[in-house]
């Protein structure tokens, strides 16, 4: 068993591809139709891309705007992404206006950096050590 794809629940699906491909790096891999208004939007890391997928999903049901609203409001990150250098990505995510809500912070051997995605979440990345 492996995990195939995750979703991350998202307030507008083209502000979402644009930040997750143009700002953090991410490929389109699937955009399929789905209803009127809705697509089923997937994204991959250009380093793996028939690896895990992450689904941009409309965050319409009320259960899931209540759980990610609580998470931001206490800070939570909904989601982490690995990275191989935190203070290197922070610099160039900055340097592209990413709104920061954590700067790089060294916890061990780990180093983690969180973030705003624009589209409703909090991103964690980390760099942990080989």
């Amino acid at each position: 068993m492996k995990i195939h794809l995750t979703s991350v629940f998202v307030d507008d699906q083209a502000k979402a591809l644009h930040f997750y491909t143009e700002i953090l790096g991410f490929v389109k891999k699937h955009d399929v139709p789905v209803g009127d208004e809705d697509r089923w939007l997937t994204v991959v890391s250009p380093e793996d891309p028939a690896g895990t997928e992450l689904l941009l999903e409309p965050a319409k049901h009320p259960a899931a705007r209540t759980y990610r609203d609580a998470l931001v409001q206490d800070g939570i990150p909904l989601v982490q992404f690995a990275v191989d250098d935190v203070n290197g990505e922070y610099e160039r995510l900055n340097g592209l206006g990413v709104r920061f809500i954590q700067e790089p912070l060294a916890m061990g051997p780990v180093t983690t950096a969180v973030f705003d995605d624009t589209c409703g979440n909090l991103i964690q990345i980390a760099t942990q050590p080989q």
